[in-house]
């Protein structure tokens, strides 16, 4: 298996187990991960969010961990890299204002490289047009006007599902973890032997 260089896009609220657990998985099967905010630089950390699901209509949002980021936002261009990753959590509501973060976006699905969003992540796809034309998503359920919005065609799917369309993976939460991450495994053309 040829190791693959990742790009992370990540902010301040990012889902704290939607940037620390695939971070973290992707290196430990050998790939290598660069996360990655505007306006920060490798060093530079941003605050996690924990969003959790305790009987309520929607999640409880608490204070997470600080994720130290690896790499430098100004420096990551699209050829750099094999793959795009997007967790989800508050970060992706100000990230897809970033015309920097959409134009790199907009790069890779230019590029036909794989991309992974998971959760909120969606909502940056359907601000940088990436959706348009039917492009099959999934998110957080609530984020399902977005996707739509965004000219994708939203799949339902369990808290625990993933779902791919041609390069692109997609989740609903963190729950999904599991199969998300086998799956862009999978579009990534990782093998893992046991």
């Amino acid at each position: 298996m040829a190791a693959k260089k990742i790009l992370m896009l990540v902010g301040d609220f990012v889902e704290d187990y939607e940037v620390m657990v695939p971070f973290q998985a992707l290196q430990m099967v050998g790939h290598q991960v660069d996360a990655v905010c505007p306006d920060k630089r490798a060093g530079d950390t941003v605050q996690t969010a924990i969003h959790d699901f305790t009987g309520e209509q929607t999640y409880s949002e608490k204070l997470g961990h600080r994720f130290t980021l690896n790499a430098d936002f100004a420096q990551a261009q699209v050829e750099d890299y094999d793959a795009l990753l997007i967790p989800g959590g508050r970060a992706p509501e100000y990230l897809r204002l970033n015309d920097q973060v959409l134009e790199l976006v907009r790069g890779f699905f230019r590029a036909n490289k794989p991309v992974a969003a998971l959760c909120h992540g969606p909502l940056i796809l359907a601000a940088a047009g990436v959706l348009e034309g039917g492009v099959e998503c999934n998110a957080y359920p609530a984020c399902a006007p977005d996707v739509r919005g965004g000219g994708g065609q939203y799949i339902e799917l369990p808290l625990d599902g993933a779902h791919v369309s041609g390069r692109l993976v997609t989740g609903p939460v963190w729950t999904a973890h599991v199969e998300w991450l086998r799956k862009f495994l999978d579009v990534l053309d990782t093998r893992i032997e046991l």
